[in-house]
């Protein structure tokens, strides 16, 4: 029996978590991946921290491929796109024991076609800032 990964399901479950209980969400990304778009000279020893709160994203999605949101970095706005497989953990900035980091080998034997284009999120989205 083959499984879809728990990652994506595990960072909307923390994230929403996280806001609620009133902390700054932080994901940690391999910035190494091939297919991360981020303002990777940002990035320290291959990894790279993003805050990935509502306040300080625009339209933060996150789907079973991807996360993805606008930021300003240097104060200049940038989309971010970060797929899954990329994603090493999701944290508190507060207390960082309060997270989760994930097994890399989860995504090795999956063969990852991607149902979301970076660019145009699904309608269908799990997690919006609402206005």
């Amino acid at each position: 029996m083959s499984f879809t990964p728990k990652r994506p399901y595990l960072i909307r479950a923390m994230h929403e978590w996280l806001e609620d209980n009133e902390l700054t969400a932080y994901l940690m990304i391999d910035a190494t991946h091939a297919d991360v778009v981020a303002p990777l000279e940002y990035a320290t020893d291959g990894r790279l921290v993003l805050a990935a709160s509502y306040q300080a994203t625009k339209d933060l999605y996150i789907s079973n491929d991807a996360i993805s949101f606008a930021a300003r970095f240097g104060g200049v706005s940038q989309d971010v796109w970060i797929p899954m497989p990329a994603v090493l953990g999701i944290y508190a900035k507060e207390s960082p024991n309060e997270g989760h980091f994930f097994d890399p080998n989860e995504y090795a034997n999956i063969d990852i076609v991607p149902k979301t284009d970076p660019k145009q999120p699904s309608k269908h989205s799990g997690l919006k800032f609402v206005d």
